[in-house]
């Protein structure tokens, strides 16, 4: 039988390479979405079945020719995965206006474009999953979080209004919120001395969209968190 082609973006150094590995590992193809390509193209070297596109999600034309690409290459996507985000930090009164707007533009606007693209062939199979990761700052705004949090909120706001309209038509739309300091290299230098059960790793993200993409039909989540057994919440 063929493989079935999961498509993820925003394939970097923690989560997106964590999310490729467990979906090659879980028998898919998988086609791998980021603006360096030359990161995608170590990662397909070393994995047979992980494919590299190079596109920036927030470019329409890009999305559309990747997705070309990915369905003449691979075939059609079961999977879409959107995983690549825009962030940054400032009080409202501080931030740039483009930087929002930047942010919107990856995180809102290229989940958009995706689905778009993905979801009518999903539909029209009477299957699929479409996941987004993203974190508490979907759910709430703070301090310092205005060119980020207003992103994130419309992100999760897109995907609940599609997994509503997808889900009769078989359709699984998910919205995982991450609420911990993912494990990373950048991450443990910011956080110096915390033990290794402060973070949260990147394969066990991976792990819980795998299990997302799986879910029987009787039992589909949409709004997921994801957290350590110490975060206070």
């Amino acid at each position: 039988m063929t493989k079935p082609v999961c498509v993820i973006t925003g394939v970097g150094p923690g989560t997106g390479s964590a999310l490729v590995r467990r979906f090659v590992s879980g028998g898919y193809r998988v086609a791998m979405l980021a603006r360096n390509a030359g990161r995608l193209d170590a990662l397909a070297n070393e994995l047979p079945d992980a494919h590299a596109f190079a596109c920036d999600v927030s470019d329409r034309a890009q999305v559309d020719a990747a997705i070309a690409a990915i369905e003449t290459q691979l075939g059609a996507p079961d999977v879409l995965i959107h995983n690549a985000v825009g962030g940054a930090f400032g009080s409202f009164l501080e931030i740039d206006p483009e930087v929002l707007n930047r942010n919107f533009q990856v995180n809102t606007m290229g989940l958009l474009y995706l689905a778009r693209r993905v979801a009518p062939g999903m539909a029209a199979r009477g299957k699929g999953a479409v996941i987004v990761t993203g974190n508490t700052s979907a759910l709430r705004g703070r301090p310092n979080f205005a060119g980020f949090a207003p992103t994130k909120a419309a992100q999760r706001i897109l995907a609940e209004a599609m997994a509503r309209e997808l889900g009769p038509k078989g359709v699984h739309v998910a919205y995982v919120v991450i609420d911990a300091v993912i494990d990373s290299p950048r991450q443990r230098e910011r956080f110096p001395g915390r033990p290794d059960d402060f973070y949260i790793k990147p394969a066990a993200i991976a792990d819980e969209c795998f299990h997302l993409a799986h879910q029987d039909r009787s039992a589909w989540s949409f709004l997921v968190e994801v957290r350590p057994f110490g975060e206070t919440w």
